[in-house]
């Protein structure tokens, strides 16, 4: 077993640092150093499949420290997430010789975040897709996890001094607007679907609790939005199918779409965690989908993903008939700012 610790927990410690979150950044730092006391998860870490950053595993690591730590065990952890010491190293090999299985078995799932916070740029995406053509818009969303983006209409904002959405929303979502302002446009939502491989039930407690682990331990206003957008979703469910996002989307995409309305897809940083092979089969659905656009049916794409390249999460439209795709902003990866370039 190797007596050292996982690259990736440094470099992800990094990126947390630098976009805001530094207690994130010190607990992988300190699970870096600690991580041969868990020779299960280092084991796991050290033979991943595939690209360890795009599987996120830095933050499916975090999730399962975060989720130990609200429950209290070890109660090292939960003092060190409640600010009563800084011994992270103490606290994060506790809890890594007690918890090695828990761990590990936590980190075969994907990451679940459903963060709201990104609805505020999808928003202004969808308000860029009715500046094209004043119709009414059914949603389809891929990777849905508990559907809490699907419920975008009934949330607050704040897009740079630009107010839209339901005003007496408890779920109110102000990012840090940087550069243009966008072009306020009425939205009207007739309907929202979505699919995913796994979906997330609001009203399951243990799914509540995986999604509040996701959060940053160190960002309780994003706890708090999560928990009103959820009790949200338990009074207005999202309808999610439990699918194969590609599958269900080329049968739902079939379907006749009424004249007069906007059908758009749009996802948020889920293409990384799909194959290529299947990437491949979900672009061609959407092109074929795209190829069929008239001017009464339009249809619409936003995609709410990092660049090839990984230095920077774009938000990026494409309509049709009107063929070609802009890259609006480029945003935090949680939502927390947008950089309006449109």
């Amino acid at each position: 077993m190797p007596e050292h610790g996982f690259g990736e927990l440094l470099r992800q410690a990094g990126v947390m640092r630098a976009i805001g979150s530094p207690f994130v950044g010190d607990v992988l730092a300190a699970a870096d150093r600690q991580l041969h006391h868990a020779p299960r998860t280092c084991a796991m870490l050290h033979d991943w499949p595939g690209d360890p950053a795009a599987a996120a595993v830095a933050m499916r690591l975090n999730a399962a420290l975060h989720a130990l730590a609200r429950r209290d065990t070890p109660p090292v952890l939960g003092a060190l997430y409640r600010r009563v010491h800084e011994d992270f190293d103490g606290a994060i090999r506790a809890a890594f010789v007690a918890h090695d299985a828990f761990i590990a078995e936590w980190m075969r799932d994907a990451p679940q975040t459903n963060e709201v916070g990104r609805a505020a740029a999808i928003l202004a995406a969808l308000m860029e897709v009715t500046g094209q053509r004043a119709l009414p818009v059914e949603l389809i969303e891929l990777g849905s996890s508990a559907g809490l983006n699907l419920n975008l209409a009934h949330y607050r904002y704040d897009l740079g001094g630009v107010r839209a959405g339901t005003a007496d929303s408890p779920v109110r979502i102000a990012p840090d607007w940087r550069g243009g302002a966008v072009t306020f446009r009425q939205v009207e939502v007739v309907s929202a679907e979505g699919v995913d491989l796994h979906p997330l039930d609001p009203n399951d407690a243990a799914t509540c609790e995986r999604l509040m682990a996701y959060v940053f331990a160190d960002q309780p206003a994003r706890a708090d939005r999560l928990a009103e957008a959820l009790s949200i979703a338990r009074v207005r469910p999202p309808r999610i199918t439990r699918a194969d996002a590609t599958t269900w989307l080329s049968a739902r995409l079939a379907a006749t779409q009424p004249a007069g309305r906007w059908r758009v897809v749009f996802h948020s940083m889920m293409a990384q965690y799909v194959a290529d092979a299947e990437r491949e089969r979900l672009e061609r659905t959407i092109a074929a989908a795209g190829a069929r656009a008239t001017a009464e049916r339009p249809f619409g794409r936003i995609a709410f993903e990092w660049n090839a390249a990984r230095t920077a999460v774009e938000l990026r439209l494409t309509c049709w008939p009107d063929a070609g795709t802009r890259v609006l902003a480029t945003c935090h990866p949680y939502g927390a700012w947008v950089e309006w370039r449109a």
